[in-house]
This record gives structure tokens, C-alpha cells and sequence, in this order.
């Protein structure tokens, strides 16, 4: 679930009627909008919640523990705050964009920043997005297990997932379904 919370930040409130003319009466706390998140995923088969609070709001991120919290507001994919995020356990998946880090160098090194603090990762499109299918093979050589790519409605998005068919029928037996283990999918030594 992609909230982008930092969307509808009001004052230190969240406005959930932001399509609606302002009325911060009905804007609610941090407190609130976590019980509200932790009642849908008490109701639902939530896995992963993005951005569930604004990108400045650092101890409101430290609610949730029994699901995955990706951080792409509140990390930018930039190593000093991803390291941040870290120390005050904020989030525990990266959305990895190649843009906001600026080449494929420094997106492999904050791949490795994060997997080695336990965290997952999540390769992403970009908006305004072509077709071409680089992330597709950035998500399979670290090992990252989850991309993001958007409806497969538009040939852009789709010739991404299209890659990574391609990619297991090459790898064949050696590819591997990560499974239940998609936050966490590295080969262990049982592998």
C-alpha cells in the first residue's frame, strides 16, 4: 500500500479529506492514522505500507514492526538518510530509485547499506517512465526479490515485467521464487 502520507501532511496533522476543502478540525494525529493503518492490517492481508507518515515525522515511521515499511519520501535513496533511517529503525525496506541516486554505482552501494542493515529493497520506476528495462535486471543481480513497476496496463510498465520472464526462463532451474522470503531473498549457504 503506497500512502505517500507526506501528500496530505497539515500542521503536524494528517488531512484524509484533502480532496475536500480544508476543515483541520478533521485532520488526525500520527497516533491516530497508526491505529488506523494497524486496523487494516488486523482486516487485511497487508504485506507492505510506503511512505505511511510524512518524511519528517521520524518517530511516527517506529509503529510498525510485524510488517514491511518502505521508505521513498523518508529516504530519497540517499545514503545519509538511509543511514539515519537505520539508526532510529524508521523504516526496513529501501524504494531504490536510480534517479535519485544518480548512477548505477551508487544505487548498487545503497543496495548494500541496506541489505546488510536486514532491510529489504524495492527497485522502482520512475514517473515519466520509458520502456526500458534496466531495473528489471537491477532487481535480479542484487538479489533485491521486489520491483515496482506499476499497473501492467501500459507497455512501459509491462516491458519490465516482460524482462524478468525473460530472465527466469534464462536462468532456468537456477532461478529462484522468493516467496514468503521477498524482504529478505539473498542466498543463505543452504542455497
Amino acid at each position: 500500500m503506497d500512502v505517500a502520507a507526506s501528500e496530505f501532511f497539515r500542521s503536524g496533522k494528517y488531512d484524509l479529506d484533502f480532496k475536500s476543502p480544508d476543515d483541520p478540525r478533521r485532520y488526525i494525529t500520527p497516533d491516530r492514522l497508526a491505529d488506523l493503518y494497524k486496523s487494516f492490517i488486523r482486516g487485511y492481508p497487508l504485506v507492505s505500507i510506503e511512505d505511511p507518515f510524512d518524511q519528517d515525522v521520524w518517530e511516527a515511521w517506529q509503529k510498525f514492526t510485524g510488517i514491511q515499511v518502505v521508505g521513498d519520501n523518508l529516504t530519497m535513496t540517499n545514503p545519509k538518510r538511509i543511514s539515519e533511517a537505520v539508526g532510529k529503525k524508521s523504516c526496513n525496506c529501501l524504494l531504490l530509485k536510480v534517479n535519485q541516486i544518480g548512477s548505477v554505482t551508487e544505487s548498487l552501494e545503497v543496495c548494500k547499506l541496506t541489505q546488510s542493515n536486514g532491510w529489504g529493497v524495492m527497485v522502482s520506476h520512475c514517473s515519466g517512465e520509458i520502456e526500458d528495462t534496466f531495473i528489471a535486471d537491477l532487481v535480479v543481480g542484487p538479489c533485491t526479490g521486489q520491483i515496482k513497476t506499476g499497473t501492467p496496463c501500459r507497455s512501459e510498465h509491462l516491458a519490465k515485467d516482460n524482462q524478468i520472464l525473460r530472465t527466469e526462463e534464462e536462468l532456468g532451474s537456477k532461478a529462484k521464487f522468493a516467496g514468503r522470503s521477498f524482504r529478505n531473498p539473498l542466498p543463505t549457504k543452504d542455497m
